[in-house]
């Protein structure tokens, strides 16, 4: 067995002060007052790895071309069967700088360009290839708003309206829905599903989560319609223009998760005119349940952490604003069995401090990842 020792350890739920994090192998005994086992070092700080619960890394690679994107398949508006991670290469360098700030796990999901963009992949973003990163499955990724009616020069059937876009989602869902009611009472040979079919029906009988692309209010409105009709199970995915408190209320009332973010980034768009971190506020003061993505690369995957200042000028303590990016996110994504916490039986993944994580000149000394050291600062 091995055990670090720190002055200050952030659990995930609560803070413990001159305790030692036990762990043997990849996963975590508990978290003791008395050394056991062999010393690995002595830190200020420990924190679990955090978790992006949206981003796009590996899919938009450093370094390369816009032009060699794959966030968005440009074939047709509604592609249910894409799979994020068949377009994530290991090699983009921002794996290693996203490690290098303990941020070692992310939701991979495809782009907001098409109302049904496909799979997401809950990857470890330390794996030597994308078959060993897959840990889970977070939901079907998909978009309202401006994004869908952008995209008239692409290919397939694609609308100019946010009322064209909600047309196509709707005449889908009815076809599958009528289909499936049809079969009822049928054998099986009669009716015949396709693979897209199927993962239709998985989506409206709620097995799968769609993760909408969502900013202003009145698009989110149109979601809950469309909540309303079908008795989707959705999650709300950036939110930044929502300057009005009611918006969010409804959500924790329908308990409707929000991933939100990301918030250190130009508003770039109009239906941003209203973002500004003060809208953090309205999110708080809902108590609806809510993550904290970076969208990478819009925001880069390593400054997840940072975007957290903006939680803590509004109210969260740093325990709140570590637990946000790591149990937070891992509860959204459903990955609390073995992320998001350091608890026993949990996955040995936390990062070690030299001194106070939200003092930007304080940076990590040490990440481990399933038990394994992934990086240790050689800077002195």
């Amino acid at each position: 067995m091995n055990c670090i020792y720190a002055k200050t350890i952030y659990t995930g739920k609560s803070v413990i002060q001159n305790s030692y994090l036990l762990f043997n192998g990849k996963k975590i005994v508990g978290i003791s007052r008395v050394k056991k086992g062999e010393l690995l070092g002595a830190f200020a700080v420990l924190t679990p790895a955090f978790v992006d619960p949206h981003s796009h890394i590996g899919m938009l690679r450093s370094g390369e071309p816009n032009a060699e994107s794959e966030t968005n398949e440009r074939i047709d508006s509604i592609l249910t069967l894409s799979d994020a991670l068949d377009s994530v290469q290991m090699d983009d360098t921002s794996f290693q700088d996203a490690i290098e700030m303990g941020v070692l796990y992310s939701c991979v999901v495809p782009g907001s360009g098409n109302i049904i963009g496909g799979n997401s992949a809950v990857i470890r973003n330390y794996a030597k290839n994308s078959s060993d990163a897959l840990i889970a499955r977070a939901g079907i990724k998909a978009a309202f708003g401006y994004n869908p009616m952008s995209t008239q020069d692409w290919k397939g059937k694609r609308p100019s309206t946010r009322m064209g876009a909600l047309a196509i989602l709707r005449s889908k869902l009815d076809e599958v829905q009528q289909k499936y009611h049809d079969a009822k009472g049928k054998k099986k040979e009669e009716i015949i599903f396709s693979a897209e079919e199927t993962l239709l029906k998985e989506i409206l009988s709620g097995r799968q989560r769609l993760r909408v692309h969502v900013h202003k209010i009145d698009d989110i409105a149109a979601l809950l319609r469309m909540v309303d009709k079908f008795k989707l199970n959705v999650s709300v995915e950036h939110a930044c223009d929502v300057h009005q408190p009611e918006i969010f209320r409804e959500l924790k009332k329908r308990k409707i998760p929000v991933i939100y973010g990301p918030v250190d980034v130009f508003a770039y768009k109009v239906e941003l005119k209203h973002e500004n971190w003060r809208n953090i506020r309205h999110l708080l003061d809902s108590h609806v349940e809510y993550g904290l993505m970076t969208d990478h690369p819009v925001a880069v995957a390593r400054s997840l952490l940072m975007q957290t200042r903006w939680f803590i000028r509004v109210g969260l303590s740093k325990q709140q604003a570590i637990e946000l990016i790591s149990r937070k996110n891992a509860e959204i994504l459903g990955i609390t069995n073995i992320l998001g916490s350091l608890e026993k039986g949990k996955w040995a993944s936390f990062i070690c401090w030299n001194g106070d994580p939200f003092d930007l000149m304080n940076y990590p000394l040490a990440v481990y990842g399933e038990g394994d050291l992934l990086f240790a600062d050689t800077s002195k």
